[in-house]
């Protein structure tokens, strides 16, 4: 994956991340809640491009130091390669100078490759909340990564 380029994401990326988000969710955004969300300027969004395409992308809303990872998807055939991976930790880069200390995020309880994923990026389980997901009904593990704020 030496060619992933991860940068922001634009407008002109939408219809292929709305491809991504509905083979990974069971409640996918809407290319809509994607531009939408594009233009507001407490969110980030990112995309992860390999080779001319998007391998995934992931984005957070920010209210003042505290940011929630609201999107985390990789391409199907894609998964398992570290994409993720090098997404959040650009992620939590952006934020960081954007004043962020402390990123919030929810996850179904049973995925656990995700889970494993952002546990290894120092994010810790904090809660649960019950009956959360739908299409399947699931918990929600919620998960905090804090920085001190001196760093």
């Amino acid at each position: 994956m030496d060619k992933l380029v991860v940068r922001p994401m634009q407008e002109q990326d939408l219809p292929q991340v709305c491809r991504i988000e509905a083979e990974a969710f069971s409640a996918p955004w809407s290319e809509k809640s994607f531009r939408d969300s594009l233009a507001l300027s407490y969110a980030c969004f990112l995309a992860a491009e390999y080779e001319g395409q998007i391998a995934g992308y992931c984005g957070f809303y920010q209210s003042a130091e505290e940011a929630e990872i609201t999107n985390v998807a990789v391409k199907k055939e894609l998964r398992g390669q570290g994409i993720a991976k090098r997404m959040l930790q650009e992620l939590l880069r952006t934020g960081r100078t954007r004043g962020a200390s402390a990123f919030l995020l929810e996850v179904r309880a049973g995925n656990r490759p995700a889970i494993h994923l952002y546990e290894g990026l120092g994010f810790e389980r904090a809660g649960l909340r019950r009956n959360f997901y739908d299409k399947p009904r699931e918990d929600a593990v919620i998960m905090w990564k804090r920085f001190p704020l001196s760093e």
